[in-house]
């Protein structure tokens, strides 16, 4: 029984995810904002159905699902990422670099220009 309400609440908080990451999706005005619904909310919640998977997996079989647990971590480590080079294309195609505020550093924004070269010491 209590096994039972752990898979239903993993499983019903990865719908919630999906949902108001689909609904973001639809509702936010502009890419950057598109972008943060699906990358944060969607990745929550399939992780919550994959972890209610392996739940259920293990009590039914006996044995933990490796699969599972490998998709859960795929997606954790690849979605920020994917989102952070989609964001920084979006700002190279879309705005100046004179648009966008001060960085607060001597190098600027990265994805305007490169580092200076370091000069090796002899």
């Amino acid at each position: 029984m209590i096994v039972d309400i752990l898979i239903t609440v993993f499983i019903v908080i990865g719908g919630v995810f999906g949902l108001v990451g689909s609904f973001g999706l639809v509702k936010l005005q502009d890419a950057m904002q598109r972008l943060h619904a699906p990358t944060k909310a969607t990745t929550v919640g399939l992780g919550g159905v994959l972890i209610a998977s392996m739940i259920y997996f293990a009590v039914k079989d006996g044995h933990v699902s490796f699969h599972e647990l490998l998709i859960t971590l795929f997606l954790f480590i690849t979605a920020p990422i994917t989102a952070h080079f989609m964001a920084q294309t979006y700002l190279r195609m879309h705005r100046e670099e004179t648009d966008l505020p001060p960085s607060g550093r001597p190098v600027g924004w990265s994805i305007y220009r490169d580092p200076p070269e370091v000069e090796e010491s002899e």
